[in-house]
Parts: structure tokens; sequence; C-alpha cells
């Protein structure tokens, strides 16, 4: 199709909304809306949102603001989680054209395109309890890696949380389909498939089949050499599973484990699934099939109900496990969640100062795991050059490198020798070995 148009694309939020925002970039070129070159003037600004906390709502909004007034002859499209939760409220915003839920992405060029030929604001936002459909996402964007969505939506509930209002209720794509995006990403070339969700774990539920099913049959992949598995909850993340990846042919050794709180009292306000025994003993499976694993855990500080003393219990209790790092998020209080009945708020001061605690033990066990490497022999996939001759990536266990590579190194799989790790980039010092 004839050229008729270009956009700017920005993303906020997790792997999953880069997954979607790279498949709505695609859908995009193939109407005739094409990435806006360095220095144009775009005639769409396409924001898909996150609404995870009060802090991703306003850094919406702020860039919503920041680009009417950068560019203010351009149709703002917005879609994601802010979209759905708080149409009224984005459709007021400056320059916004078009608002549409996170179950219409694929018809985001669609209603660009009647944008314009009717210069009419429109907003596409069905209520969640009838996203019942999977909308599927597998692309790279401007990444070496490819992202494929494999389910959506939540049935959890956790006190604290609003995506099962953002997202729906969990569903999941086929396996059959699944794998033939997957043998299209490695027919474009792509190396290395992360694989996202919602609920990832969830995957088949109210079918017969399971994410252990789905991970064998994508281990069959012919060209795709290396998967990843994203956030995944503890409880969903089986012994069974653990061993597949441990056995498997192309599915690194890296977890990521949403914890939370290392504080059982907590975990029960929050409504998790879990206590802290039945996530060390995940942490110690992972160990004793997989020394080298990276594994990271995400876990809040300040919730409701953390008191000083369940605080020091959380800090002491992820101080003791083997993992390789936080990723550390001061609470948000979330409008229309369960967690606002919860007596026991904590001021931001404490909030933050908890944040700052928990941010310490996470720099010591990186240090630690990635000292472990110092030394030794590792593949890497390349990817991002950079113009100082250097061009990055990571080992199979997730530690960042950067080694000096021409940019046509890019997307391609060496050994490397590790050397000292460097706090401050939280990378290694790495030299690619000669073959």
């Amino acid at each position: 199709m004839t050229q008729r148009a270009t956009a700017i694309f920005h993303t906020f939020g997790c792997k999953l909304n880069f997954a979607e925002t790279a498949t709505v970039r695609d859908i995009f070129a193939t109407h005739g809306i094409t990435d806006c070159p360095e220095g144009g003037v775009p005639d769409f600004i396409v924001v898909n949102s996150c609404s995870v906390t009060a802090e991703a709502d306003r850094k919406c909004r702020s860039a919503i603001r920041n680009f009417h007034r950068r560019y203010p002859q351009a149709a703002i499209v917005l879609t994601g989680c802010y979209a759905q939760l708080k149409p009224a409220e984005a459709s007021l915003l400056p320059g916004v054209a078009v608002v549409a839920g996170v179950n219409d992405k694929l018809a985001l060029a669609d209603m660009a395109l009647d944008w314009l030929e009717r210069r009419r604001p429109h907003t596409e936002v069905r209520p969640v309890a009838s996203l019942r459909e999977f909308m599927p996402s597998c692309a790279r964007g401007d990444r070496t890696r490819f992202f494929l969505k494999v389910q959506d939506g939540c049935d959890y509930w956790c006190s604290y949380c609003t995506i099962p209002r953002a997202r729906g209720r969990s569903r999941s794509g086929t396996i059959a389909d699944i794998v033939a995006q997957a043998e299209a990403a490695a027919e474009a070339g792509g190396k290395e498939i992360v694989i996202t969700g919602v609920n990832i774990g969830d995957f088949g539920a109210g079918r017969d089949d399971s994410l252990l099913d789905l991970c064998r049959e994508l281990d069959k992949v012919e060209g795709i050499v290396r998967y990843r598995i994203s956030s995944i909850e503890p409880n969903l993340l089986t012994d069974d599973l653990i061993d597949f990846v441990a056995s498997s042919r192309a599915f690194m050794p890296h977890f990521h484990i949403p914890l939370q709180s290392g504080s059982d009292a907590v975990l029960a306000l929050m409504r998790r699934r879990y206590d802290t025994a039945l996530f060390a003993a995940k942490v110690g499976r992972i160990r004793s099939v997989l020394p080298d694993a990276f594994i990271g855990v995400d876990i809040i500080a300040g919730a409701r109900g953390e008191t000083p003393e369940e605080f020091e219990r959380s800090r002491s209790f992820v101080s003791s496990l083997d993992i390789s790092r936080l990723h550390v998020f001061p609470y948000s209080e979330r409008p229309g969640t369960r967690a606002l009945d919860i007596a026991g708020v904590v001021d931001q001061a404490e909030k933050h100062r908890r944040a700052a605690e928990l941010g310490k033990v996470s720099a010591g066990k990186l240090a630690g795991f990635s000292g472990r490497f110092t030394g030794s022999v590792r593949p890497v996939l390349l990817e991002h050059s950079h113009a100082n001759g250097h061009i990055g990536g990571f080992t199979d266990n997730y530690l960042r490198v950067s080694v000096d590579a021409p940019a046509s190194a890019d997307n391609s799989i060496v050994d490397v020798r590790l050397g000292a790790y460097l706090p401050e980039s939280e990378s290694m010092e790495a030299s690619v070995v000669a073959r």
C-alpha cells in the first residue's frame, strides 16, 4: 500500500506491552502508516500505556502532554491498561484522538485511518468481562529478540493489583498457533524468543494442555536456539517445568519469579497463593538442577499492613535466598483494589527507605552471583551495537556484557570470557573467545 502517513510508537510497562506494540507497528506498516523518520513530524503518536502503579499513570499522562507540545498537529492514539481503566480521563488529555482498550490493539490502524478521513475522536473500550478472545502477538520491533505472547489476563485478584480489571480473565492461544508463530520468527532470522503473558503459568487453563506442553513443542522449533520464560507465579512454576528447562535443548537457565513480600502475614493480606516456604523450595529446586541459573525476584516495599517487624522478616527472607537480583517496587495505592480496606498505611518516606534497603540487598545479590562466573566462558547473543565499536548482549544465564565487535555481529551467538563485574553498569567485562 502506498504510504499515507507516519507514526511514532511509545511503550510503557511490561514485556507483553512491548510485544504488542511491535505487532501494532507491523500492522500500521501494512496499512501504509510507517515509522516517522528521525527529525520528521508524525501524523500519529501511538502510546501503549501501563497502569500497574499510580506512577505509571502519571508517566503516561506526562508523556502525552509532552508529545502534544512537541507535535501539536499529531493525533495521539492511546491504548493499553491506562486507557482500559480510565477511558474518560484519557480521552480528555491534549491531542488524544483515539482511545482503545487492551483487546482492540489489532484494530488501531483502522481507527487511525478513520481519524484521517473523519477527524472525529473515537473511544473503543469494551468491558473486561466481555474480553474472551485471545489477541496474538509475536514481534521484535527494533529488538533482536522476539517476544511471543502466549497468554493474557489474570484470574488471581491479588488485593493490591488492578491487572484483572485492565486485562480481563485468563485466556491463551493454542499450542499449534503459537508454534507456528515461533516457526515464522525463526524464518525471519530470530534466534531468541521471550515467552510473555500476564500470568503465563496459567497457560491452557480450562483446556487439557499446559505451559509445560507448550514449552516441549516450542523446544522442537528449528532455528530458535534460545527461549526465556518471563515472569511466572511461584505456585505455577512446577518442578516438572523446572526439570524440563534443565534438560531442554533451547530453554535458558533464567527465571523471573514474583515474590512481592518475604512475610507470610503480608502475603496473606496480598491474597497471594503461596507462602515463603513454597517460594524457598522453588528457588532450591532451581539451584539443585540448574546451579548457574539467573533468578530474578519481584518484591514490593511498604504494602499496607507491612509493619516494621514484617518488613524486617521480608528483608531477612530475601537476604537468605540464593537468588540473582531483586526488582524492587514501592507499594502504590490503586483505586478499586481490596488493599484499600487493609489497615496499616506506610508513609511515602518510609516506603522509599524500605525500597532503598531492599535495593542494597539486590546490589549485593547481583554482585555475588555475577562474581561466580569471573574467568568462565559462556555463550552470548549479541544485540544493540554501539557507536564506540562495542555491542551488548546477555549470556545464557542472563549476565549483561559488552564486547568489542562490529555491528554486523548483531544477532549472532559467540563465546565470551567473563571478566570483572562492573557494579556501575550492572554488567560484566567480557572478551570474545576465538573459535
